[in-house]
């Protein structure tokens, strides 16, 4: 199966996949959100189809509602030469692709990202997965799907937090794998950079990574800079009311600057790079209040990452700006550390 990732408007990419197959029936995952904002847009360019609309949020990507969904799939009476469309961000391809990866041993999906951070990130690679006992990603497979159909014009419906969410990512590919790139984008604001160019870039960016190491044995994971301790941060604050929990990409840049300052410890990067990692992140991201007795379950919630070898927890870190090294062992002290630099 060919991995494509197609950009271009979802009035052409969508009847053109279609009218190429042969597929006995079609189900949508989408959630209340691109339910109300998105499938509309889609649902005029549909044969017959099923609907599965599931609640919105990371909170909900879990076994119950693969319960759901996999109830109305078999329901549905769909065979092994049926299609999955997930219509929505990272939460419904993930989940969406894991449900359609194991139902009947695997069956056609289709990724239609429509969030900034899904276009630039999630739909790419072919990592499906669902969190398990409040553990992020916990359950899991690699997979790809049949193709990947990117429209830029989705970005409409999106609020500016959720845009400002993917821009995490896009930041990411560029201090990892393009320096020229990055020095680019940090002299602009929000809303003057080039979403087209930039879900282009970041889509070669991690193709290139994937296609050299697709289940993730070595480089792949450089792609997760910023994400142990970003992960961590983000799990911990699923537990909290929900107006304080962090969206994906909100907590990737905090652990992106976390992680920038335990490269700079190690000598990996200077002091002049930290500095400007940092001073963009808080310009776009704000800074979050982690308060001091959430640290040690933040530095406990790392011991499950999927990177960890043994008893090490190994780090991705920036080696220079464009760069990036990975298995890199760091300890409980060097996180605390990294945790109080940010909050002082």
């Amino acid at each position: 199966m060919n991995n494509q990732v197609q950009i271009a408007p979802i009035t052409e990419s969508l009847p053109q996949l279609l009218s190429q197959s042969d597929y006995s029936k079609v189900v949508v995952i989408a959630d209340t959100q691109t339910r109300r904002h998105c499938y509309p847009l889609v649902k005029p360019l549909l044969p017959a189809h099923t609907l599965v609309t599931v609640p919105s949020g990371e909170a909900h990507k879990n076994l119950t509602t693969c319960e759901q969904i996999w109830n109305t799939m078999t329901k549905a009476e769909l065979d092994r030469h049926a299609l999955v469309l997930n219509i929505g961000g990272g939460v419904i391809g993930d989940m969406g692709g894991f449900c359609a990866a194991v139902y009947k041993r695997g069956i056609d999906f289709v990724q239609i990202p429509t969030t900034l951070l899904s276009q630039v990130d999630a739909s790419v690679g072919g990592k499906l997965g669902i969190d398990f006992q409040g553990l992020k990603n916990h359950l899991g497979v690699f997979n790809l799907p049949r193709v990947v159909l990117i429209d830029p014009t989705f970005l409409q419906t999106l609020p500016p937090q959720e845009l400002r969410s993917g821009f995490a990512e896009i930041i990411k590919h560029c201090l990892i794998a393009d320096a020229a790139k990055w020095e680019e984008i940090r002299y602009k604001d929000l809303d003057e950079q080039n979403w087209t160019d930039l879900i282009a870039h970041s889509v070669e960016v991690k193709k290139k990574v994937v296609e050299q190491d697709p289940t993730e044995k070595g480089l792949r994971k450089i792609l997760n800079f910023g994400h142990t301790l970003g992960h961590a941060v983000e799990t911990h604050f699923l537990t909290k009311p929900k107006g304080e929990r962090l969206l994906h990409g909100e907590a990737i840049a905090v652990g992106m600057i976390m992680e920038s300052y335990i490269a700079y410890r190690k000598k990996m990067i200077d002091r002049q790079v930290l500095e400007q990692v940092e001073e963009f992140i808080f310009s776009i991201f704000g800074k979050i209040f982690i308060q001091s007795e959430d640290v040690e379950t933040i530095i406990n919630l790392t011991r499950q990452d999927k990177k960890n070898r043994g008893r090490e927890i190994r780090f991705s870190l920036l080696n220079g700006v464009g760069s990036c090294a990975y298995d890199i062992p760091v300890s409980s002290a060097e996180m605390r550390q990294a945790l109080a630099y940010y909050a002082g």
